[in-house]
């Protein structure tokens, strides 16, 4: 039987951390990052990094539970839905306070979830079905939609170009005071330094235990702080030396180095999926016939050896979602996958019209595997006669340069495997890449406007194969995905964004 997210969480998130509540609290976990987030405003950023710290500070209105199923977080109970699919009543949990020491009323959620529509990419994407978003007394608001609109929830569950709730009166543009509702506030950000956020007293989690990002939410630290660590090899290091009591993404062949170390692997298998975003809007990439030549010309088998080393690593997939998955599908993929013909690609993009402009390629070393695809696809680009401009910069830099479409033709990025299909950035035609045509609205509208599970898998079948047949983006393959805790840090569950609620530092 397919199941929905395969085994993303692993085996330890069929289980709550509930063991951890009747452990002595307190500590400080120090956590390594792949860098300096460029912002701590989740609602204007798509980063993974970004999410991952703004988790524990600001919250939304619904979750993931540890099935990847929409739970509630915010909101009291999931929204009651009216018949026609246009209405949803959400009524929010009593007695949520925010770090400034006010109550969450109707009023604060519905000027974030404008302030969303207007900033975010994944808000924007929701914008075009919403008719109006009004509080409806003292405890609930409505989100009446245009048409039915299946991945609502979904996206106002995600964590990631987030709708969070923050106070009504805290709505600047860009966000000055950084005031959530989450067990942690922040209390000093010091650039490149540490980002040090400390215990909310006044945090009302729900009741029950841990439910994947779900159920209670317990700060049982003291403070969690997160350092910046850019370069992969001292995440390894400091890894194998026990340095830090979390180090976020190191490279996968390091697993044997932790054998015995002062860290132990915590190991995501299958995580996602490197991925080649195209710039659709500006430059040479612009051109459809372009973005097929180059793909053409691209080994995907060769790139993922030279980022993951073994297939213990990695699976030669084109298929966006794996087999085991209710969305899997090979729609579009035959003769479009891994066929790295430099003679074929050369001969396609002088048809295409193709006249030795650079192919700006965005990436970093603080994903090394990142750096490793761009460095094989460089060489395979070459061969079929592009020219190339590989451009290495620091993840907080491509994360700001990519929203400039004079910028780039590729940029290198990677995904989970997300529950819900329409959270993929790219879907959305104001996600960096810009991908905008008939064919994209027609294939996306019809998947989201279904409610249907069954007709609505037949129908991502058809948005797959439009992303192979006007090339977005180029998905490398699948892989799995590594990184390290302290002995002493109990109750961590394996997360494609790691959280620290639910978890203790042992003296």
């Amino acid at each position: 039987m397919k199941r929905l997210l395969g085994c993303l969480l692993a085996c330890s998130l069929l289980t709550g951390p509930s063991l951890a509540l009747a452990q002595e609290t307190g500590g400080i976990a120090t956590v390594a990052t792949v860098g300096e987030p460029p912002t701590l405003d989740p609602m204007v950023s798509t980063a993974d990094l970004v999410g991952t710290i703004t988790q524990h500070v600001f919250e939304t209105l619904y979750t993931f539970d540890k099935s990847w199923k929409v739970t509630p977080l915010l909101a009291d109970a999931l929204p009651a839905i009216s018949d026609d699919g246009k209405r949803y009543t959400i009524a929010l949990r009593p007695g949520v306070k925010f770090h400034d020491g006010s109550e969450l009323t109707p009023d604060d959620a519905v000027a974030s979830l404008k302030r969303w529509m207007k900033l975010a990419s994944r808000g924007k994407q929701a914008a075009g079905f919403i008719e109006s978003v009004e509080a409806a007394g003292p405890a609930s608001l409505v989100i009446t939609l245009k048409q039915p609109y299946a991945p609502l929830t979904s996206l106002l569950a995600f964590n990631n170009s987030a709708a969070i709730i923050i106070p009504a009166n805290k709505q600047s543009e860009p966000m000055k005071e950084f005031i959530g509702t989450g067990p942690y506030m922040l209390k000093e950000r010091k650039a490149d330094q540490y980002i040090q956020l400390v215990r909310f007293a006044g945090y009302k989690p729900r009741d029950g235990q841990g439910d994947g990002y779900g159920g209670a939410r317990r700060a049982l630290l003291d403070e969690v702080r997160f350092v910046p660590v850019p370069d992969a090899n001292t995440r390894v290091e400091s890894a194998v030396s026990g340095q830090y009591s979390y180090v976020d993404s190191i490279p996968v062949e390091s697993i044997d180095r932790l054998k015995g170390a002062a860290s132990q692997p915590v190991l995501l298998k299958p995580f996602g999926y490197p991925v080649f975003i195209f710039n659709t809007a500006e430059g040479a990439a612009k051109n459809v016939a372009v973005r097929k030549a180059i793909r053409m010309a691209l080994n995907m088998e060769d790139m993922l050896a030279a980022a993951f080393g073994s297939t213990e690593f990695y699976a030669l997939d084109g298929d966006i979602y794996p087999s085991d998955y209710v969305w899997h599908t090979d729609a579009g993929v035959a003769g479009n996958y891994n066929v790295g013909d430099a003679d074929k690609a050369r001969a396609a993009a002088k048809a295409a019209g193709y006249k030795g402009e650079p192919i700006r390629i965005l990436t970093s070393r603080q994903y090394e595997f990142h750096y490793k695809m761009a460095q094989v696809a460089t060489e395979y680009l070459k061969l079929a006669g592009f020219t190339v401009d590989m451009q290495v910069v620091d993840w907080a830099t491509l994360t700001q340069r990519r929203t400039d479409k004079a910028l780039w033709e590729i940029y290198i990025t990677h995904s989970p495997f997300l529950p819900e299909p329409a959270l993929i950035g790219s879907l959305s035609t104001s996600s960096p890449g810009w991908w905008d045509t008939p064919a994209r609205k027609a294939a996306v509208d019809a998947f989201t406007s279904e409610a249907d599970p069954a007709k609505r898998a037949v129908l991502w079948a058809n948005v797959q194969k439009t992303i192979y047949d006007e090339v977005p983006f180029i998905k490398i393959g699948d892989f799995n995905a590594l990184s390290a805790k302290s002995a002493k840090l109990d109750g961590v569950v394996p997360a494609p964004w790691p959280y620290f609620w639910n978890v203790t530092l042992k003296k």
